[in-house]
């Protein structure tokens, strides 16, 4: 089993930066794909980012691109989505999602992913 906890989402201005954090315990091994994704309301889950949990490999979107990272701290068993110059259409519920991924496959749908976390609210204001 793994958990998943997210931390880090808040209230922030147009053009502001987060960083989001989830903290992974349980059995995480090396080819486990982990993802954000988010939810705003009334809309579908949508895919942000991935990687892999031994580094090396990551998928991110066009929305995030240049303005979203994802990046891991195995020591700290930590993935974190470092968000910056930020949009009110990026206000959601941010959700992390894990699951086995062997060959380093992309996954991006909501659906594919078998762990997740309980999700923390980012609100960008105009």
């Amino acid at each position: 089993q793994v958990q998943l906890v997210e931390s880090g989402g808040g209230l922030v201005q147009a053009g502001g930066s987060l960083r989001l954090s989830c903290a992974a315990s349980g059995r995480m091994f090396n080819d486990y794909l982990v993802a954000w994704f988010r939810q705003a309301p009334g809309k579908e889950r949508q895919f942000v980012a991935s990687i892999i949990w031994s580094g090396g490999v990551t998928y991110d979107t066009d929305f995030a691109k240049g303005r979203f990272t994802i990046s891991r701290d195995n020591a700290k068993n930590t993935v974190y989505l470092q968000m910056s110059s930020l949009k009110p259409e990026d206000t959601a519920v941010y959700y992390c999602a894990a699951r086995p991924s062997p060959n380093r496959a992309y996954y991006y749908r909501a659906m594919e992913y078998d762990y997740w976390g309980q999700g923390t609210q980012v609100t960008v204001s105009s």
